[in-house]
């Protein structure tokens, strides 16, 4: 799925993103809002991730999500 997909179903996508990344607090699943390249950033915040790292994660996420 790409991420226009991910951002135009952000209701839908909260719940995957919180299974998949459950050290995400609800507020930081909020105040991404859709945005791609903050959910990288909160990813890499609570995970202690590198960029590279958090990337690659999303990429899979990205391929691999279904709804």
């Amino acid at each position: 799925m790409n991420w226009d997909q991910i951002e135009g179903e952000w209701e839908q996508a909260k719940g995957k993103v919180k299974e998949k990344w459950g050290k995400l607090t609800d507020d930081d699943i909020t105040l991404v809002s859709g945005k791609r390249d903050q959910l990288v950033g909160r990813i890499r915040e609570r995970y202690g991730y590198t960029k590279e790292r958090a990337e690659e994660e999303m990429k899979a996420w990205e391929r691999d999500v279904r709804w």
